[in-house]
């Protein structure tokens, strides 16, 4: 799979007209095809420092439960960078501004904000809350990550960094590494490379945080090899892509296991002569420790430009899902 020139077909814009972008399971390689697609087609727009309007009347809901800057920020600059506006409710655990802080449940607050936007982009801290939401939504909802269960956005524009640097994902082979347990985005990102004909996938983790069985066995079932260790030397040495995250220190039941784990995993200078030939590093962010700052000045660290790529990521999911693509 290629990406394409110019925007896709009426037909593939159609198709995504009114869905939920809940998780990666549920996309088709076509669907990713269209993404992808669409997203180059606003990227040569924002190079070319066009104004667009495609979304021009359009309002998008921003509601982040939990903390978030890339996420939220490249969905509300997405969403202006395409002529819409933006409503938004952001939250941290100790300063809650909506009625979720006097019991309101989510989808009934989820009932009362489709009646003010054309759009929802959510962010929670409660793992299948993607489920309620869209259960209770009336316009288009897109998944910006909740709890340790999915992050389908991180996903697809790391699957456009990979586009962009490599020129496909077909015949690579591709290292998650890090905190495999509770990262939202490693969960997303496998199920995201299954969908491709990859040589093989190493999931490189400390022992605590491995991958959850039921991920590993549902993409096995597909037939791709998958490969786990424990050490990140290995890894780094067999990977055309290698994907490093955060140890989710949120997201421990204690301190004492995230001491045990949070040093285990930690990429650093000496690192760079062990990468293959043309070997890329991605990395979700915020980054903690786990990339020391040398690996920056490596040509392969892609990391800040993988952010970069959310704004026409998600320019494209913003604009399919509302059939506003012009």
């Amino acid at each position: 799979m290629a990406i394409l020139p110019g925007k896709p077909t009426q037909a593939a814009l159609d198709a995504f007209t009114g869905r939920n972008i809940m998780d990666i399971e549920s996309l088709s390689k076509e669907d990713l095809e269209t993404i992808m697609q669409t997203a180059a087609y606003y990227d040569q727009a924002l190079e070319e420092k066009r104004l667009l309007d495609d979304m021009k009347g359009k309002i998008m809901a921003s509601l982040f439960f939990e903390p978030s800057t890339r996420t939220r920020l490249s969905f509300e600059s997405a969403i202006e960078r395409l002529g819409g506006k933006v409503i938004t409710v952001s939250e941290t655990p100790t300063m809650q501004t909506s009625s979720t802080a006097k019991g309101e449940t989510m989808y009934d607050a989820i009932r009362v904000i489709n009646y003010y936007c054309d759009v929802i982009a959510c962010r929670s801290p409660i793992k299948g809350v993607r489920h309620e939401i869209a259960r209770a939504a009336t316009v288009p909802y897109i998944n910006g990550g909740d709890g340790s269960g999915e992050h389908p956005t991180q996903a697809l524009l790391d699957v456009y960094t990979i586009y962009k640097e490599k020129g496909t994902l077909d015949g690579l082979v591709h290292a998650i590494c890090g905190d495999l347990k509770y990262g939202r985005a490693p969960h997303s990102l496998l199920d995201a490379l299954s969908k491709f004909d990859v040589k093989k996938i190493i999931l490189a983790s400390p022992q605590e945080l491995r991958m959850p069985a039921e991920n590993i066995e549902k993409i096995k079932a597909k037939g791709i090899e998958i490969e786990e260790c424990f050490e990140l030397d290995y890894a780094v040495e067999h990977a055309d892509m290698i994907y490093m995250t955060r140890v989710q220190r949120e997201r421990f039941g204690s301190q004492e296991e995230y001491e045990r784990n949070k040093n285990l995993f930690i990429m650093s200078e000496r690192h760079i002569q062990m990468f293959r030939p043309g070997a890329i590093v991605l990395h979700p962010l915020p980054r903690v420790n786990e990339i020391e700052v040398e690996v920056d000045e490596y040509p392969g660290a892609v990391y800040f430009a993988q952010s970069g790529n959310g704004v026409p990521v998600r320019m494209a999911l913003l604009a399919l899902v509302t059939g506003c693509v012009k």
